[in-house]
């Protein structure tokens, strides 16, 4: 593992653990997106399929753990528990994210690597990770706000791709064989979603305030 490939994990490790922070700490899921968290679950489950069949280090069974175990708690929290479910803006979180999920399976069926079950649900589990945080930069365009917490929350998530297409490059330069350029492509495309929050970002800590989307 190199450092861009550990940087890339422990700064998406962070993006949850700051979003589990603001539900748990104020019992408020307000600025977050369900539809984005359940579009993440259904990513992890379905990468993650060869906890079944391989191991590969204890690392990167915790990690894989963690991550569908994290995600499926957002989601029952938002939708489940009381006093967070009523926080949520479902009136703002109208995004279709059932045309991402069949569109992101129909390419998956058409461009993979090797056709069999488990590879096909990896790159349909990328191609739906590119596109998972629309639904989440929708309800925040809408709502102009940011508060402190989701902005970081974003942040973090958009960082951890932005160190793995950094883990990409390295391991082209140094391995004789890397090929993932499924990864690589969806990688780019997830990180270039990003462009435009990542700006009023870093204008709001320059300025020191309060982030705000355009409409």
């Amino acid at each position: 593992m190199n450092i861009f490939r550990f940087a890339g994990d422990m700064t998406h490790l962070i993006s949850i653990l700051v979003l589990l922070l603001k539900i748990y700490a104020t019992k408020s899921c307000s600025g977050i997106s369900l539809k984005t968290q359940e579009l993440y679950a259904l990513v992890f489950l379905t990468r993650y399929l060869d906890l079944f069949t391989d191991f590969i280090s204890v690392y990167n069974t915790v990690m894989k753990l963690v991550f569908i175990a994290s995600s499926l708690a957002i989601v029952w929290c938002m939708r489940m528990h009381r006093a967070v479910h009523r926080t949520y803006d479902k009136e703002l979180d109208t995004f279709r994210h059932y045309f991402l999920v069949a569109a992101c399976f129909v390419l998956a069926l058409f461009l993979n690597e090797k056709f069999t079950f488990q590879e096909i649900f990896w790159a349909f589990s990328i191609y739906l990770e590119a596109v998972a945080i629309l639904p989440q930069l929708v309800l925040l365009q809408r709502s102009g706000n940011v508060d402190n917490l989701t902005g970081q929350y974003v942040f973090f998530l958009g960082a951890y791709r932005a160190f793995y297409i950094l883990n990409w490059i390295y391991r082209y330069i140094t391995e004789a064989r890397f090929s993932r350029w499924i990864a690589c492509v969806s990688g780019i495309v997830q990180t270039a979603l990003y462009a435009d929050f990542f700006y009023y970002y870093f204008i709001s800590w320059k300025n020191n305030a309060k982030l705000q989307l355009p409409a």
